[in-house]
Parts: structure tokens; sequence; C-alpha cells
């Protein structure tokens, strides 16, 4: 039924102003006329079951619920077929979260003792827990994630209760609470540990990778920041994630490779965005959302139109449901409750997503309190489906008084003792089964591997892993062949077995580069690379360029990400030829300059050179651009002397020639409508560069017109003009500036390089660059005000609008320590403008005092 406006105009709006999420002076009117929202009554498992929607053929089956389990919010499977649940239970017990950091948190593990299917005998694993995420299995009993640390519990006894817990990281969070002033904000704490295919542990909303080597040794390496709540892995161990606003992403490549080089700009291949389509399709009204009362966050009949709290995503890799559901990704809604199905789709090694019902969901329910947070996949071969069964989701921190209003309507804040957790299943195929030995053997760990649900073959490796045995290293190696082993799947796992206790040889992988399957072949090429050091050289590269040809898509990409650690003519001769005989691709161009860093304009140079790089590769611009771009962004003058050489020494207006200058003009940000263009360094030589010289005679108007854009950042000793960088040349620091500089440097790598990344040029889906930035090269006013009370979007940063927010850091940070993080950034990355002190940030804090909300930019930009 469509809700017409003239009934919007008669409902009062909600006062503003009276929670943590409220914005100043935005009007909170309801959008859902009252008689149109059904109640919301407390409904018991066997009857919300019956509100549920799902594809013809499949079902919904209770597994657990209260009073068994309560406020579940994460679970994992081990080996013997029980569950270990995390229990948030103290999630907010009432809209305004009081008694949130009472340690009454559980880590329980659920048993099926009769077989029936549904869970019947609780054992509580660990208790005590203060807002626990997440947990994982590992060694003799499990990571648990109690951020902001990371528990290793130990059951050495083996009656499932924890008896010793050592501390793995104390920094497992990214957000302050900006009341409370710790790294205790649930909405933003880092969750769901997840051993991967490479024997690393990932997790969402972090930017640590883990390696377990045994007792207390452990890896700590940087990687990407992925997602809010919740990861997964596919068949190749590709990961995905998402965050509330944004359906799914995902790495093409591992991201390691993607951060080699600080002169690439926004790499392509991690952290990409599969789903572009944010629409939505509940089948029932959704007016307890957040921000329900802004235009467009309800349609007009009154569902959620958009993703606001998508999470929890699962690839289902088992073998109960249909062929054509493998390698799909499930992940949840709950505040439109229901759970979304995106068929993953893979061409020339890009993926992307579409809903798999479209116009529709998965699973949906018309139950508001059905509340999926999180999904997994089970032993059996089914999905799981874990139920917090809140009617308040929202936490204090961002709660406005519109949901508020919305929740004490109905009740929805209580009761807070629920908890279901569902399995869906194919009626129509049997489950399989879901336990093996207590403790499995090695010889049921091998054939493990190769068991047609990821499930199995992913706890199998970890297992094999685990236990380092290298005896085991000669079986492995006949499971990674194609003759003794028909599973593509197992001889993959059987190669990450092999990493992962350190027995990977160059002969095994020699074979596997020449497997039938895509994914075996790309994870050898990716092994490669530690044997080209050292000793094992040669033969490596032997191995390495045997296999250089004309690959398929995500194949060719390892191979390019793996060649270009040889740093020589001969291997980058190699590159050029195949590049330019591939399809264009900004995944194929980006795999290699990600690994020239410094190189860039040599291998630009050879490229250019090279016959084969002729007039009818013209499709291939955008390689040249992006080598360019690089040679700009690192600067030297030297270096980019000679990109204007070679620029100038091509023909007037072939496509190498222009590409080029767009590579130059590539720093150069889009002025916004209205505002003045960012600052942004320009260029100045000794002298006349011959290049420039040779392009300002050119006729082609496309020439003539980047030409001019370019201007202004060219210049010279005595040609008359101002300095091209419209930067203020920098004052020397003093004594005690240097210090604070230094500070912040080290407060920079803690608290915002995660996100921004150490080379400040920001990563793409989840923060803007800093580098050259014109809110950070301008008024230190407006910079302290994001610091104290962050930001929120859009924003729009060196022409590009970011639909992102910043935390708040004013309760977590003194003056002192805002103000190091300040003048670091105004200072790096050759920036010259002023540094703050500690007394700019304590008038401006006392000045802004009263404020509770995050700005926005139409606000700062009117401070001065």
């Amino acid at each position: 039924m469509m809700i017409r406006p003239i009934l919007l105009l008669a409902l009062a709006a909600v006062p503003v102003l009276a929670q943590n999420g409220d914005h100043a002076g935005e009007v909170q009117a309801e959008r859902v006329p009252a008689h149109l929202i059904p109640p919301a009554p407390v409904l018991s498992p066997e009857d919300q079951i019956k509100t549920f929607r799902l594809p013809p053929g499949f079902a919904a089956e209770i597994v657990a619920a209260e009073p068994l389990v309560t406020t579940p919010v994460s679970a994992q499977f081990d080996h013997r077929g029980r569950l270990w649940v995390v229990e948030m239970n103290g999630y907010m017990p009432t809209p305004d979260a009081a008694g949130e950091r009472v340690p009454s948190g559980n880590i329980v593990i659920l048993t099926d003792t009769d077989g029936d299917g549904r869970m019947d005998r609780r054992t509580v694993f660990l208790g005590g827990l203060v807002m626990p995420r997440s947990v994982m299995l590992l060694g003799d009993g499990a990571l648990v994630a109690e951020p902001p640390r990371l528990w290793f519990a130990h059951d050495r006894d083996g009656d499932g209760v924890c008896d010793a817990k050592e501390v793995v990281a104390d920094d497992y969070a990214t957000q302050d609470d900006p009341k409370l002033g710790e790294k205790a904000n649930p909405e933003h704490a880092s969750n769901s540990p997840t051993w991967a295919m490479d024997n690393w542990i990932y997790s969402a909303n972090h930017t640590v990778r883990l390696r377990w080597n045994g007792g207390t040794n452990w890896l700590r390496r940087p990687t990407i920041f992925r997602g809010q709540w919740g990861l997964s892995q596919d068949d190749a161990g590709r990961l995905y994630h998402n965050s509330n606003s944004d359906a799914l992403r995902g790495d093409l490549v591992p991201s390691e490779y993607l951060d080699r080089n600080p002169n690439l700009r926004q790499p392509y291949g991690a952290n990409v965005q599969l789903e572009r389509d944010q629409r939505v399709f509940p089948v029932r009204v959704n007016p307890g959302v957040n921000r329900g009362y802004q235009p467009g966050q309800l349609r007009e009949d009154g569902r959620l139109a958009t993703f606001t709290g998508a999470c929890g995503p699962a690839v289902y890799r088992g073998d109960q449901f249909p062929e054509e559901y493998r390698g799909d990704v499930f992940f949840c809604e709950p505040t439109g409750n229901f759970v979304r199905r995106e068929r993953i789709v893979e061409r020339d090694g890009v993926l992307s997503a579409t809903n798999a019902v479209p116009g529709g969901e998965f699973l949906a329910s018309t139950d508001e309190r059905f509340r999926p947070v999180n999904l997994l996949n089970g032993p059996d071969g089914c999905l799981y489906v874990v139920d917090i069964a809140r009617g308040l989701i929202q936490h204090r921190i961002y709660l406005t008084s519109y949901l508020r209003k919305q929740v004490e309507s109905r009740n929805l804040q209580v009761p807070v003792n629920l908890g279901r957790i569902y399995r869906i299943v194919d009626t129509r195929r049997p489950r399989a089964k879901t336990v093996a030995a207590e403790l499995p053997g090695t010889d049921e760990l091998l054939a493990l591997l190769s068991h047609p649900n990821g499930w199995w073959r992913d706890r199998a490796q970890q297992m094999l892993v685990e236990r380092r045995d290298a005896s085991v290293a000669p079986r492995l190696r006949g499971l990674v062949l194609p003759e003794k082993n028909p599973s593509a799947p197992g001889r993959l796992h059987a190669l990450w077995t092999l990493e992962g206790i350190g027995q990977v040889d160059l002969p095994t992988l020699d074979r596997a580069v020449q497997d039938p399957s895509t994914k075996v072949r790309v994870a050898a090429l990716r092994l490669i690379e530690p044997f080209l050091q050292g000793p094992t050289r040669q033969e490596a590269s032997l191995v390495l360029l045997r296999r250089a040809g004309f690959l398929p898509g995500a194949e060719q990409v390892q191979l390019f990400l793996t060649m270009t650690a040889l740093k020589t003519q001969a291997a980058d001769t190699i590159l050029r030829v195949l590049l330019m005989n591939s399809p264009a691709s900004p995944l194929r161009y980006d795999a290699v300059a990600s690994g020239l860093g410094g190189r860039e304009l040599e291998f630009l140079e050879g490229l250019v050179a090279d016959p084969v790089c002729g007039p009818d590769k013209k499709e291939h611009a955008g390689l040249v651009r992006r080598l360019a771009e690089c040679v700009a962004v690192e600067g030297k003058i030297d270096r980019v002397e000679h990109l204007l050489h070679l620029a100038g020494n091509r023909r007037a207006g072939d496509w190498q020639q222009l590409a080029m200058l767009d590579g130059l003009l590539s720093i150069v940000p889009v002025a916004t409508k209205g505002r003045p263009a960012p600052a942004v360094r320009g260029f100045r030589f000794a002298a006349q560069p011959v290049g420039w010289a040779a392009l300002k005679l050119a006729d082609p108007q496309e020439v003539r017109a980047r030409v001019q854009r370019l201007e202004p950042l060219v210049g010279w000793e005595g040609d008359g003009k101002a300095a091209p960088a419209p930067l203020p040349v920098a004052t020397k620091l003093s004594a005690d500036e240097e210090a604070s500089f230094t500070r912040g440097k080290d407060l920079y790598a803690v608290v915002c390089g995660a996100c921004h990344q150490p080379h400040g040029n920001g990563q793409e889906g989840l923060a803007p660059p800093l580098r050259d930035s014109e809110w950070v090269l301008g008024s230190e006013q407006r910079n302290v005000r994001i610091a104290l009370h962050g930001l929120r979007d859009p924003v729009t940063v060196k022409g590009r609008k970011w639909e992102l927010n910043m935390p708040a850091l004013g309760e977590a940070l003194d003056d002192q320590q805002i103000a190091d993080a300040l003048t670091y950034i105004r200072r790096e990355w050759g920036h010259t403008v002023a540094p703050v002190t500690a007394a700019t940030v304590k008038a401006v804090r006392a000045a802004t005092a009263k404020r509770e909300d995050s700005w926005t930019e139409a606000e700062l930009l009117r401070v001065p």
C-alpha cells in the first residue's frame, strides 16, 4: 500500500538532540503512518519460522533457541558437530545501554546429544566476557575476540571448559567509543578471525593479519581494512566482506601485493565493490530503522529502500544445496529482516555480484524481531543463520530519537534474553554426516582435504597445519598431482597444507603450475615467489618463465604479480609483450605497477620504445597513464623531466603521448563546483625541459588542452613565473615542533594509518587520501574539529565525493596527541603548512564543548 504524502504532513516530528545519533537541526519526521505498522509480538521459534519466505524446496529448521542460547552474534562448528556460539548478552540491555560493560558475555558449546538435529546441551567454555564478538577454533581451544583483546583460550584437559588463556593481541579494535574513550565501539570493533586458505588469520574491521606457528609464536603483518562485521572466503581463498550500507566487497588478488608501491594510488584488486546496486526488497514495512525519517531511506510503501545493516557474509561452499548455489555469497540485513543471496560471476579474473532473487530476497520474514546478524556453513553442507533476536539492535552511539520512539512504541527493547540459530536446508536432498572422529587421524584428515564440502576441506587443512608433522609431506605432494587426486579443490588444499607446514618444494610447484585447474595454477604461481630469492632463484625463475604466456584472467594476473619480483630486463620485456597482447584491464595494469615501485619510468620507457606497443594498441592507454601517474606521484624532478622528454618525443597527438600527459594530469584534483580547486604541488625545474618545449609547440587540440592544464604546474628558474607549487615554503620546525611531528608519526601509524595508509593515499571504499588533501592543507581550525568530533558523509576530497564517516578522536586523545597527529599529516608527504599546537586544540575543544555530533562538510566550510 502506498503512503500518501498528505498523511505525512499530519505526523509530528521527533524532538532532536535527545540521543547520541541525532543531528543538529534535522527534523525527524515519521514517514510511515501508525496504522500501517503491524504489532511486533514476541514469537516462539516455531511460530517465527512460519513468517519466513524461502525459495521453493528450501526450509528452515530450529538448531538452538533460548534458553539454551541467548543473544548469539557469531558461531562456528567443530569437527565433532558441536556448535561454538558467542553470546553478547551485554549488548544494548536498555535503550541507554545501561549495564553494557557488565561481564555477562559467554562462549558456549552446544551439543546435539540425541542426533535429532537440534542442540540440547550447553557448556560454558568461557564466561565473564565484556561484549565478545567472535570465536575461531584453534589448537586445543579457540581464539576469542573481546576487543580490544584477542585471547587464545585453551581447554587442555578436554572437558569443554577453558582452563587457561593468553593475550594474542591487545589492539584488536579500530574505533573508540566516544563516550567511554576506549576501543569499545561495538559497531566498529574487530571481529571474525578467519583461518584463510593461505594459513594466515584475517579479521573484519582490522588491519593486522596473524599467523600461528605453535605455542605463543605469532607473526603479525599489516593488511588492508576489510568490512565491518563478518568475513568469508571462497574456494580459491579470496576474501569477502561488507559494511552496513555497502552490500558486498571482495579481494580479487592477495592485498599485500597492492601495498608494495607507495606511488600507486588507490590500486585496483582488493576491497573491490562487487555489488553496486544497493536496493533491497523486504516483505514488510520497516519503520524501525535508525534513519527512517530521512528521505530515501524508506520507499513510499514504508519498506527499506537500500542496505543500512548489511553484515555477516558467508560464501556458500557446501554440498547440500543445488550445485548452482556453490560460490554464491549470502549475507544478512537485520534492519530489513532478511538474508540476501548474491550470485557471483567471474570474468577475466574480475568478480561481480548480482541479486540472485531479482526484486526479492532469499530469506525474508514478516517478523520485525527476526534479526539475522551472521551466517555460517555447516559440516552437513547446510547454511546456518544466527539470529540475535533483539528488537533494538542499533547501538546507543548512533541511536536516534526517531528510532527510540519507534522501539518504545512497540516495546521492542524487551525481552533481551532471546536467541535463535536456524538451519536452512534443501528438503529435496539429504543432509550429510556432520561429525568426524574426536581426534581425527592423519589418514582421515588427508582424505577430508578432498571432501565436496568446503567446510571439511578448510578444517582438515587447518588441523594438519596445526600439527606441523613434516612426515606427511610426501603424501601431500601426491595429493597435489591430478593423476593421484581427481579433486581440484583437494589438490589446492594439499598445496596450501604443504605451505603451512613449510614443505613446499619447486618440483611440486613445477607440476602444479601445469594443473588442469586454474585455482591450483594461480596458487602455485603465488607460492613460487619465495623461491625467487637466494640459491633457488635461477631454478624458480625457469619454472615461472616457462609458464609465461597468454593465460586466463586470474592466472595471468597472478603471473604478473609474481614476475615483477624478478626485477630483470628479461622479465620486464616479457611482461610488456604479455600486457600488450592481453585484454585491456585495470587489474592487470595495477598488478604490474604494484611491483614496479621506483621503476615505473624505466618500464614505461621500454614500453613505448617497443614495437609491440604500436599505434594499434590504443586500448592500453590506461597502462601508460597509470605508469606516468606513478612518476608524477613520486614527484622526483629529474624523473618527471624525463617523462616530459618521453612525451615530447612522441608523434604529436598519438595515444601514448596523450596517455602520458593524462598521467601527469591525474595528480591535479578536479575542482568542485562553487569551491576553489584543491592545492597541488607543481614541478620546478632548473631549466625549461626540452620535452615541455616540444609539447608547447604541438598542434593537435587534444595536446594543447592538456598542456594548458599542466602549465600552472610546470616552471623553471628564470621563467618569470611564480613557483608553480601553490603550497607555502616550509618554515623550519622548532625543536618542540620536531618532537611533536615525531610523536605524531607514531600516533598516525597506530590510529590513522590503517585506514589512510602509511603513504597517505587513502584506501578505496574506506578512507580518502590525506596526501595533498585540501582539508589537511587548509584551515587548522577545521582539522582540529574533525579530529575532535569526527566527520560524517558526504565529503569531497580532491574532487571526489566520499560517502564514509570518520570517527571522533576527542575522547581517546588528549590535546597534545591531537596536535601531534595533525602536525604530522600537515608536514609529511612534502606538505609545508604550519604545525598545530596543543593550545589551539585546547581552545577549539573548549569552544565546541557542547557539541555531541560529528561535523558535516557544509558546517566545516563555514569555519575560517
